[in-house]
């Protein structure tokens, strides 16, 4: 028989030439146990991704640029994971409207709009991400990283940032204690940490434009959300 993928003369149970099954398992309860372990473990497993993270940002992203792309979470999963959490958390206690996003309504579209960020965290993240990037790659024209090198840095580092706001929003939910702001200096500081260490190459000074990248970087994005509701308003009228 041929191959249903790639056309090609199979003789076997997978196809020599590009590698897929000729036929595919009915989807069962194994199946889905295996789904469920491949979004879990990944490579080295999203446990070890964040332990990672959180105890050497510079030398992991580093080596996952580099070296080696196999030890961690692919970049984008793991921003897209990590936000999918925080969304969780914070819906399961009701706490999405005391996020920043919705402390600046000023008209019906731009209200849309942060409604729709704080329902797809992932996406607005990767989004921001681009307005970080940009900022950072102007401010540290030297470093050796392109700018898709600095993406993938930021998904990890955004990434983990989410994952402290979940954390702080899950002590928030549990004891009623309001960790907005403790959040939001714990999750800048640890960016302005990690960026650092890469793209600043640990001097002082690196730290201190990380931290004014990523600063100008998220207030981009925000003015890009109120011109796009200006402009969406001035349209509608």
């Amino acid at each position: 028989m041929n191959c249903k993928s790639c056309n090609a003369a199979v003789a076997d149970k997978f196809c020599g030439h590009c590698g897929n099954p000729i036929a595919l398992k009915r989807v069962d309860s194994h199946y889905i146990i295996h789904e469920v372990q491949h979004v879990l473990h990944f490579e080295k497993g999203i446990l070890y991704t964040i332990k990672e993270l959180l105890i050497r940002p510079g030398v992991n992203i580093r080596r996952f640029l580099t070296e080696d792309r196999s030890r961690l979470v692919k970049p984008v999963i793991f921003l897209v994971i990590c936000s999918l959490l925080y969304t969780l958390i914070t819906h399961f206690f009701h706490i999405e409207n005391d996020h920043y996003v919705s402390e600046s309504i000023r008209y019906e579209t731009f209200a849309a709009l942060t409604t729709w960020i704080e329902g797809h965290y992932g996406y607005a993240n990767i989004i921001m991400g681009l307005f970080i990037g940009a900022w950072l790659k102007l401010f540290m024209r030297k470093s050796a990283y392109n700018y898709y090198e600095v993406l993938i840095m930021l998904c990890f580092v955004i990434g983990t940032g989410m994952l402290i706001y979940t954390l702080f929003a899950l002590v928030q939910g549990i004891s009623g204690k309001n960790m907005k702001l403790t959040s939001e200096v714990v999750s800048l500081l640890y960016s302005m940490w990690a960026i650092g260490q890469i793209l600043g190459g640990k001097k002082i000074k690196g730290y201190v434009l990380s931290l004014v990248g990523y600063i100008l970087g998220m207030g981009s994005f925000w003015m890009a959300v109120e011109l796009l509701a200006w402009i969406i308003d001035r349209f509608n009228d």
